[in-house]
């Protein structure tokens, strides 16, 4: 557990293979006003990690931002059964075996927009993010719009195929195969980019890789130069 803001902290887990790469796993956790935790992307869960989550406050949302990112959510489900869920159209229709109170949509009022600006960031015929930003802290959060795989993450050929896809830092963007799907839709995503771009962050907290801690505009700027 790491403290990056007041209010706001991150977790890494263990790596997950994903596509011949070991993919690590982070977690954010944001203590909202009333104390309640907004668990982003949550990771393995274990009897260590649960108590120090518990010190924190009382785990009240969930949230599954993207159809890939989903492989724990039924261990805090079953560990915190009063959370609300969380999740895109596509992680939804993907696991039909978990329930989600709400879907994170274009239009949402959501509960916590009084700390956590959103984006669904589309304009893929293949998926959709939501993105976060968490005022106070000025932190925006994501976990696919964004990878920056440390070269030290992987072995040689893995790092080639990593600097093949763009997600090796400390250039890392959105994977290629992504990319590409937004051929006939560059034109939405960039009214999203827009609003992430106008909302300033600080720092960039992804699932994948290495937070970015200084010069946040210039490095989201060069990650999105494909889009701009």
């Amino acid at each position: 557990m790491k403290a990056i803001g007041e209010n706001i902290w991150i977790f890494d887990g263990k790596a997950v293979p994903f596509l011949t790469l070991p993919y690590s796993t982070r977690m954010t956790i944001v203590r909202l006003a009333d104390q309640s935790l907004w668990v982003h992307s949550p990771i393995e869960l274990n009897p260590e990690l649960k108590a120090s989550v518990d010190t924190l406050g009382v785990v009240k949302y969930l949230i599954a931002p993207n159809q890939l990112h989903h492989l724990f959510i039924s261990q805090w489900q079953s560990a915190y059964p009063e959370a609300l869920s969380y999740g895109t159209e596509g992680v939804r229709h993907k696991r039909q075996d978990l329930t989600f109170n709400a879907s994170l949509s274009a239009q949402a009022d959501y509960p916590w927009a009084d700390e956590l600006d959103a984006v669904l960031f589309t304009g893929s015929q293949v998926m959709q993010e939501c993105v976060f930003f968490h005022r106070p802290s000025e932190t925006l959060i994501v976990t696919d719009l964004i990878e920056n795989f440390s070269p030290k993450a992987f072995n040689w050929f893995q790092r080639l195929l990593a600097k093949l896809t763009g997600i090796l830092a400390p250039t890392g963007k959105m994977p290629l195969d992504w990319r590409l799907s937004f051929l006939m839709g560059k034109a939405t995503a960039r009214t999203h980019l827009e609003k992430i771009l106008n909302w300033e962050p600080r720092t960039i907290v992804m699932a994948h890789g290495v937070i970015v801690t200084e010069n946040a505009d210039q490095f989201l700027r060069r990650s999105f130069r494909w889009l701009l």
